[in-house]
């Protein structure tokens, strides 16, 4: 399983970032191999768009779970129709790891 986190760094003791579409950046998680990989969120400052853009960067991605603070309506849309499970972590400041083990129970 691929797990996407929004997060302000590449580590696990990065913080999450609560917002989807403007996150600082991503952190794909593969749970199998426990491989971790960073990307760069370019739409951080788009002035429209943002949301589904990063929706349409996780389908690529082929993430199974989306991990963030906040997804707005149009960004939801678009990772339910691509068959993303969103999970929310509304604990703030949450570790990547905090957020993974949030997610785990």
């Amino acid at each position: 399983m691929k797990i996407l986190f929004t997060t302000k760094g590449k580590e696990w003791s990065a913080e999450l970032d609560p917002r989807f579409g403007r996150a600082s950046g991503f952190l794909l998680y593969n749970n199998t191999s426990g491989e971790t990989t960073w990307y760069d969120n370019e739409n951080v400052n788009a002035s429209h768009g943002a949301g589904i853009n990063a929706a349409q960067k996780a389908a690529n991605l082929k993430t199974d779970v989306l991990i963030t603070g906040h997804v707005g309506p149009k960004a939801k849309a678009t990772l339910e129709a691509a068959g993303i499970k969103i999970f929310t972590v509304e604990k703030e400041p949450c570790t990547l790891k905090e957020a993974l083990n949030i997610y785990k129970q």
